[in-house]
């Protein structure tokens, strides 16, 4: 029977639009702060604790935002719409840098599978999104 690993992550929108993300300590790349979800968690749960990990930010959540499968590693990560309500931002073993974003520069910083997660949570139109990638590219819908 096949495994699959499901992780969590928090696109933290501030009122002035700008988002919320980590620079990763092991491989310098800018995404939305997230992980693992432990086997006792609920979902939301796992996206406030690994963003107030991250970046410092304490956060709500509003809603589930997409669904996102890399096919060669078997990782689902389940992406919610979350809105600062306290904290102040710091760096942890996690994250070298945290910056609240414009969309350009997640556009610009991101990789594109991960600036996909924080367009489809900025984008109110419709929700959730279900995508599939190969870790680096998304892949066409069957």
């Amino acid at each position: 029977m096949p495994l699959h690993s499901v992780s969590v992550a928090g696109v933290v929108v501030r009122d002035d639009g700008r988002v919320l993300a980590i620079r990763r300590a092991d491989n310098g790349t800018w995404e939305p702060p997230g992980g693992v979800l432990e086997l006792d968690e609920r979902p939301e749960d796992g996206a406030l604790r690994e963003v107030l990990e991250e970046t410092g930010i304490r956060v709500s959540v509003e809603r589930l935002t997409g669904v996102y499968k890399n096919m060669n590693r078997g990782v689902v990560a389940l992406v919610f719409r979350c809105r600062p309500v306290g904290g102040t931002e710091r760096t942890s073993s996690e994250s070298t840098a945290v910056e609240w974003l414009t969309p350009e520069e997640v556009e610009k910083w991101m990789g594109e599978v991960y600036a996909v997660r924080v367009l489809d949570a900025l984008d109110s139109t419709i929700a959730p999104h279900v995508r599939a990638h190969n870790g680096r590219h998304l892949l066409e819908s069957a």
